[in-house]
């Protein structure tokens, strides 16, 4: 085939339709990807926004306009310097996460969605930290953020953007401030450990007196029951000691009953009425004697004789009738 022949063939109607073709559906069909919106434009003027998958455009007419991603993003917002209510400045920076609501309203809203809303967030973080003191940017970050993510959600709302969180990555106050910042958590540290000493003294001595009262009251406890025990044993011993002197006298008053026993009865009481006058013979100088007696053997012949009398006396007492009456008998000369 000649080099003309071969010219010809290739510009020919049919091959120059099936071009057109290819080029036409290429450019008619569009596939969107997933978290992705085209903002398709027609004449230069909005016309509709195309979803994930597949999508056709009239090829020469729509054009897309815009390419938004739906996707969470996540932006640094550059460090700032701030001024806290109480008068300290800061340097701030953070981490902003947004996603776009609104692939129309983030094209035609606003020029670029991306600035606008890090200057917001910049913004509105300096003005959340001057309603704030010091102390509480530390103590209250979470706060912080929470307000922060709505001053700027109320504000881009017509971007079509919103803010998910917002989160400080650092706070740098000044060099003199952190060192009295340092002194100041210092001279906490040691008003704690002080506070804590403090306290375990006092516990301590707490403790010890508890102790102490305890022991008091366990010795006066102890010392109660000694006397109680002693007081019963004493109890119990009068309590013997009397039982033995009544079983002693009822022996001595079953024997004192018989001839015998009169007779021991009466030399016992010879026996210490003799001892008697002896320790008053011993103890003093000075000695009683009967007017009638003339000398200490007459004394004891006396007293003998009393004796005697006295104990013939009780046999004639003793003798009854031999039918047991209670009748006395006349006495025996």
């Amino acid at each position: 085939m000649e080099i003309p022949e071969l010219v010809a063939m290739i510009f020919s109607f049919p091959v120059i339709l099936f071009i057109l073709v290819v080029v036409v559906l290429q450019r008619a069909i569009k596939f969107v990807p997933q978290n992705r919106a085209y903002v398709i434009q027609r004449f230069g003027k909005f016309k509709e926004v195309q979803d994930a998958g597949l999508n056709f455009v009239v090829p020469f007419i729509d054009k897309i306009a815009a390419d938004r991603s739906l996707k969470e993003t996540a932006v640094n917002v550059p460090s700032q310097s701030a001024i806290t209510k109480d008068n300290i400045s800061l340097a701030v920076d953070g981490v902003l996460y947004f996603r776009v609501v609104d692939a129309v309203k983030a094209t035609y809203g606003v020029d670029d969605y991306v600035f606008a809303v890090t200057q917001l967030a910049q913004t509105t973080m300096r003005s959340e930290l001057g309603k704030m003191e010091l102390d509480k940017t530390f103590e209250e970050r979470d706060v912080l953020n929470t307000n922060i993510v709505t001053s700027i959600n109320q504000a881009s709302a017509p971007w079509g953007i919103q803010v998910l969180r917002y989160e400080i990555k650092d706070i740098e106050p000044p060099q003199s401030v952190m060192e009295a910042m340092e002194k100041q958590m210092r001279a906490e540290r040691v008003k704690r450990a002080q506070i804590l000493e403090s306290e375990g003294d006092r516990q301590a001595a707490i403790n010890r007196a508890e102790g102490d009262k305890a022991a008091v009251v366990l010795s006066a406890e102890a010392d109660k029951e000694e006397k109680i025990l002693l007081a019963q044993g004493e109890a119990l011993a009068l309590i013997a000691v009397a039982d033995a002197k009544a079983k002693a006298l009822v022996v001595i008053g079953e024997a004192a009953n018989s001839n015998e026993g009169q007779k021991a009865v009466q030399l016992d009481l010879a026996s210490k009425a003799i001892e008697a006058k002896e320790k008053i013979a011993k103890e003093s100088t000075i000695v009683l004697l009967p007017e009638s007696s003339n000398d200490v053997a007459s004394l004891v012949a006396q007293s003998m004789a009393i004796i005697e009398k006295i104990s013939k006396k009780d046999t004639n007492t003793n003798e009854v009738t031999p039918d047991n009456q209670d009748t006395p008998q006349p006495w025996k000369r």
